[in-house]
């Protein structure tokens, strides 16, 4: 079962903490999004496997734009 991982808000990829192939477990930190001045840390929602990267690090992206999957 694939779980898309989704921009809380509107902001700047600061860092990629993970990379495709990546095993991943519940709560491991995977990206820094850039908002308000702020750094919003994304968390797996799951365990499992970083099967597709959908950003860059530097991108601008939209609330609820689909950031990353995992399997």
């Amino acid at each position: 079962m694939s779980v898309e991982i989704a921009a809380p808000m509107s902001g700047k990829i600061i860092a990629l903490l993970c990379k495709v192939g990546d095993q991943v477990q519940c709560e491991d930190e995977l990206m820094i999004l850039e908002a308000l001045k702020m750094e919003n840390p994304i968390f797996a929602p799951v365990d499992g496997k970083i099967s597709e990267i959908r950003t860059s690090l530097g991108a601008t992206v939209e609330s609820n734009q689909v950031l990353l999957i995992i399997d």
